[in-house]
């Protein structure tokens, strides 16, 4: 049986009198300081988990899933999770379209960026390109993206604006799309419909924010903002790894061929994708397990995931596979570190807090899951 060698020690607490505690209150029972830190006060942290246990018998699949203060109605801001939903819509929506297919290069009109469909899917995951993103909601509009999403019956969700430069007008900009080396087509503006504002707990957070140079002492607003809870996060990514688990009409509408260059490009690490290892290192966007260290991933351990990081909230959710072992789980978790109250000042714990206790999140659920077998 594989050990990664020097991330992978985890101190279970102990669970003392009455039941024995689930796995996952084992885990968060921990002497790891990079958990203790956080379990002291995981209100304050807004910390959300599901783990979820596979259990294989002949051909199907059931899921044993494990919660810890996961609650739709406490908002968390996803930041770059929304990417994943998006990028399985724009596979979607190529694979109704007898003209284009993923490999069709386009840039948007008045722009000079040039990117392939398959290109902007492979940037969303190796690295999480805010760029790539925004395009592809260009060829789908928010509305488009909601009603696919929507579909699928996994629970709240929707996107209301684009990331990092926050367009947020409605309507969609034409793309100018190769049919091939020479012959171009234009799309047509799509006209989106207005988002309305959350009505969640936690909408409005902290003490103050940052516009400009200035702080302004009110509470950051993000009714109008996207909204992806946990649920909702870990039912697509159940849907996506083991379709056959869910009925016909909640499956993602995907060629076998798109299906396997997207579990392909979900598990991608940056350097396979051409970038420099020395300033995307493996752990860049896989914050379970090697968030918090420059190692290379064992060949043998598949991480399948899409992180966000933004206004001080930390968020993955992870299909992780051991093929050595047979080791295979899913987590989802997020947390927020924004000590001073203080948002879109940049001054948060990300590299002290946040993606330690991730990685010490995901370590430990993965020794655990080695036990049993």
């Amino acid at each position: 049986m594989p050990v990664m060698a020097g991330i992978l020690l985890l101190i279970f607490g102990c669970g003392g009198q009455g039941p024995e505690p689930s796995p996952l209150q084992q885990v968060l029972a921990s002497t790891d300081p990079a958990i203790a830190r956080v379990m002291e006060d995981p209100e304050g942290y807004e910390v959300q988990i599901r783990y979820s246990r596979i259990l294989r018998k002949s051909d199907s699949v059931t899921f044993v899933n494990y919660d810890f203060r996961v609650d739709n109605s406490r908002y968390f801001y996803p930041a770059s999770t929304v990417k994943f939903p998006v990028a399985l819509a724009a596979l979607e929506k190529l694979n109704e379209l007898d003209s284009l297919d993923r490999n069709n290069r386009y840039y948007i009109e008045g722009d000079s960026v040039e990117n392939s469909f398959a290109r902007d899917i492979i940037e969303i995951f190796a690295v999480s390109d805010n760029h790539a993103n925004n395009r592809l909601i260009e060829f789908l509009g928010q509305d488009d993206i909601n009603r696919r999403i929507g579909s699928k019956q996994a629970g709240p969700f929707r996107v209301s604006h684009r990331l990092g430069a926050h367009r947020d007008i409605l309507t969609t900009q034409p793309l100018v799309i190769y049919l091939n080396d020479s012959l171009t087509t234009l799309s047509a503006p799509i006209i989106n419909s207005a988002p309305k504002p959350l009505e969640l707990g936690g909408v409005l957070k902290g003490s103050g924010y940052m516009e400009g140079d200035s702080l302004v002492s009110d509470p950051f607003d993000f009714r109008m903002k996207n909204y992806f809870p946990v649920t909702t996060l870990d039912g697509i990514m159940k849907r996506v790894i083991f379709p056959e688990a869910f009925p016909g009409n909640q499956q993602f509408r995907f060629s076998e061929d798109q299906r396997s260059f997207l579990l392909e490009t979900m598990k991608i690490l940056p350097r396979q994708a051409g970038y420099d290892p020395e300033i995307y290192p493996d752990g860049y966007c896989k914050f379970f397990l090697f968030g918090d260290t420059e190692q290379q991933i064992p060949e043998y351990l598949e991480i399948y995931n899409k992180v966000g990081f933004a206004y001080g909230t930390l968020t993955d959710c992870a299909y992780i596979k051991d093929r050595e072992s047979g080791v295979e789980f899913m987590l989802t978790a997020t947390i927020l570190v924004n000590g001073n109250g203080i948002f879109n000042d940049d001054q948060y714990e990300y590299d002290e807090t946040g993606i330690p206790f991730l990685a010490a999140l995901g370590r430990g659920l993965y020794q655990y899951e080695l036990q049993q077998k």
